[in-house]
């Protein structure tokens, strides 16, 4: 168990910007706690081994059941598209359901992955699953956290392409230190695209205003895709997802 020293120790950590942690959460697989039973339901599809395509990542991807079901239906169903998304979830989570049979017998031609706005946007809060420490991440450990997930993609499903996304636009302006972070992050994840197997693509300007502001009307919460939203999204990759499924 995490002493609470070394909580208040890594908060401290956290507020003074401290670019060395001594608790780089973000590559230490941990179960997400009360995610089990949609844990379970990807083993199934993936013992099924039918999805040619596969949404991998957060409360962003896990909103393609919710604001974007219209949209997944008319756009990506037909690709037989699975989505692997868990509200809440960080690289760990992602790294820890690799783990425990995410992709066992799946063996999809392409797989879109994006996440990381939780290693941000989590950080000062106490996690359960971390025997209530409090959390940090700095964008570095965020980028390590990817390529971990990229790598263990690529040992499971060694013929699939990944489309790595970056990680979308939060906050309401540039000025979003959370929005600074996730940039910081996108910046070194682009770095591990091999133009082979692995990919990167950065559609984040799409959902901002000239000025960079975030407006309200794709992202009610400044975070969340609406339907508009996940519009947007799909417009700006799907040509290359089709390029990457042929």
């Amino acid at each position: 168990m995490i002493s609470r020293l070394a909580s208040l120790a890594a908060f401290t950590c956290l507020l003074s910007g401290c670019a060395s942690l001594s608790s780089h959460y973000a590559v230490q697989p941990v179960l997400h706690p009360g995610t089990e039973k949609r844990h379970e339901s990807f083993n199934e599809i993936s013992k099924k081994g039918e999805a040619q395509l596969v949404f991998l990542g957060d409360s962003i991807t896990h909103g393609w059941e919710g604001k974007g079901k219209a949209v997944w239906e008319k756009h990506w169903a037909p690709l037989k598209a699975a989505n692997f998304g868990i509200g809440g979830d960080r690289t760990e989570h992602v790294l820890w359901r690799l783990e425990h049979g995410n992709f066992d017998g799946l063996k999809p031609k392409a797989i879109v992955l994006m996440i990381g706005t939780n290693n941000t946007g989590h950080q000062g809060r106490p996690q359960k699953e971390l025997d209530g420490a409090v959390y940090q991440c700095a964008a570095e450990q965020t980028a390590e956290g990817i390529k971990a997930i990229v790598g263990q993609l690529r040992k499971k499903c060694p013929d699939a392409k990944i489309l790595v996304l970056g990680i979308f636009p939060r906050g309401a302006n540039k000025d979003d230190k959370f929005r600074q972070q996730n940039e910081a992050t996108n910046a070194i994840v682009k770095g591990f695209a091999d133009g082979q197997k692995v990919f990167f693509l950065d559609v984040g300007a799409k959902f901002l205003e000239a000025d960079g502001t975030l407006s309200k009307a794709i992202m009610p919460d400044l975070l969340h895709p609406n339907e508009k939203g996940y519009q947007i999204w799909t417009d700006a990759i799907k040509a290359d997802v089709q390029a990457l499924l042929r």
